[in-house]
């Protein structure tokens, strides 16, 4: 896989974000990175992606600045993680019919979720479903697929990047 490399990218590689001239631990999925990913194979998918949007927690993160569009998550906001459903891979309201991953949860992983472009266009059944940008847990224990960082790492990269810029995870 070729990638063509701006200076507007977050690199992420041996665990550790990259950007301009800042760098920062981070946690990644279970099983390392990945260049076929699958949804629940607890992998990081290994590629390109665009940063797209921002949800947090209002009641526990004061204010995110940020270029990206900031949305306060409510008590019934999910992500569907059911590949037998229409809304795969996409945000949903709860409660849902299908299975969702709930986004306001007492674990504070998901104060500040980045939504990455991973398998959006076209949504591939199975590829892989809710691969964000969140907060890491103590001692940056490995996620699902995610990729995590301390929320004061979380909180100033959002506030140096902008909507051209791509995370590119090697």
């Amino acid at each position: 896989m070729l990638f063509f490399l701006s200076a507007m990218d977050v690199i992420l590689k041996n665990k550790y974000i990259y950007f301009k001239d800042y760098k920062a631990k981070c946690a990644i999925g279970k099983r390392g990175i990945v260049s076929r990913k699958v949804e629940g194979d607890k992998s990081t998918p290994r590629g390109r992606f665009k940063l797209e949007y921002i949800f947090y927690r209002k009641d526990r993160v004061k204010k995110i600045l940020s270029k990206l569009k900031v949305i306060p998550i409510k008590k019934n906001y999910g992500w569907c993680d059911d590949t037998r459903s229409k809304s795969y891979n996409k945000f949903v309201k709860l409660p849902f019919k299908g299975s969702a991953e709930k986004l306001h949860i007492k674990e504070n992983i998901y104060d500040i979720i980045v939504i990455i472009n991973y398998n959006f266009n076209p949504i591939k059944k199975r590829k892989g479903s809710a691969i964000f940008l969140h907060v890491a847990r103590k001692n940056y224990r490995p996620t699902l697929g995610c990729i995590a960082l301390s929320k004061k790492d979380l909180k100033y990269l959002l506030s140096i990047i902008n909507k051209k810029t791509f995370l590119k995870i090697f």
